[in-house]
């Protein structure tokens, strides 16, 4: 009876080990969850960029344009041929002003996304350190009940807390 009693801190040890897996599965599966946005939003950010430098390129075209349709001006002798140049370099620098104003608003989008992305990472790497905490206090749990030491066992669970902190702050983001 008395060596039932002493191993009855066993029983904690398993209902423990068991919270303590559940956690770390669910950890695992949200940071992984977080990986696959964040991969996701990198992709996006860098079509943002790739259609921000087309339209620098697009843009670069046409002023090359509006500057070859100026040297046309200047050698232009017929005032109809001039008026007709310059109706052409007005629609350019229209062009080029829309050019301008696509990029801001692409280059804004693409910031974002980088935003979007450093949150996402915090929480992912949140649940990667709280997974990581959670199998160090499971391995201990398993070799405090295999070897009979509670101390193991409650030194696991002091590190099983604070996997529970950072699996908290994988969702929350408290700190």
């Amino acid at each position: 009876m008395a060596a039932e009693a002493q191993e009855s801190w066993i029983k904690w040890v398993a209902l423990t080990t068991t919270i303590l897996a559940v956690c770390a599965a669910i950890g695992s599966l949200k940071g992984g969850g977080y990986s696959t946005q964040v991969q996701l939003m990198t992709t996006q950010e860098n079509n943002k960029w790739s259609y921000f430098q087309s339209k620098s390129i697009k843009q670069h075209v046409t002023e090359m344009e509006r500057d070859l349709l100026g040297l046309e001006l200047v050698k232009a002798n017929d005032p109809a041929l001039k008026q007709e140049v310059q109706v052409k370099i007005k629609a350019v620098e229209d062009s080029i002003t829309r050019y301008d104003n696509e990029k801001a608003a692409i280059k804004t989008e693409a910031e974002q996304l980088s935003s979007k992305q450093g949150e996402l990472k915090r929480h992912g790497g949140n649940f990667g350190l709280a997974v990581m905490f959670f199998q160090i206090a499971i391995m201990l749990s398993a070799i405090g009940s295999l070897l009979k030491q509670r101390s193991a066992w409650l030194c696991g669970l002091f590190i099983g807390i604070a996997g529970f902190v950072y699996f908290l702050n994988g969702f929350f983001l408290f700190f």
